[in-house]
């Protein structure tokens, strides 16, 4: 190689090294926003474990029952992660709404939105039938 010539090639160098590393960055760029998208697809199931974890123990009808919507609400904060949004309703056996406080914890203003429909019985020594609609999102 000529020493005329070393320059040229250390120009041509830098050129594909700052081409490499541009293109590392935006192909990474793509690969987040695909994972993103895919754990918001398990939006729903993550609603419908949280509603059974509740419900397990049956604190889920006691809450409906006692009409305690703000233990409901720091139940469901605590079960959810902390990047979603959620809106619950109760309704009874004849789909009367029970629920007079909203139960949610900020706006669901998200284009990743999932609804969650789920029954639960009460454990008391009355029996009652709740069915519960829960909108889950994720939080921008």
């Amino acid at each position: 190689m000529r020493s005329q010539n070393k320059g040229q090639i250390r120009i041509i160098e830098a050129f594909l090294a700052v081409l490499v590393i541009f293109s590392s960055f935006t192909i990474f760029s793509n690969l987040t926003v695909t994972r993103s998208v895919e754990k918001s697809g398990d939006l729903a199931s993550i609603g419908l474990q949280a509603l059974m974890k509740l419900d397990s123990n049956g604190n889920l009808g006691k809450f409906i029952d006692s009409k305690n919507w703000t233990a409901l609400r720091d139940a469901l904060d605590i079960v959810l992660p902390p990047s979603v949004c959620f809106n619950l309703t109760a309704y009874d056996e004849t789909m009367n709404q029970v629920n007079d406080y909203a139960i949610s914890n900020g706006a669901l203003n998200s284009q990743e939105v999932a609804f969650v429909e789920y029954v639960c019985a009460s454990q008391g020594v009355v029996f009652h039938c709740y069915i519960i609609y829960l909108h889950l999102a994720v939080a921008k």
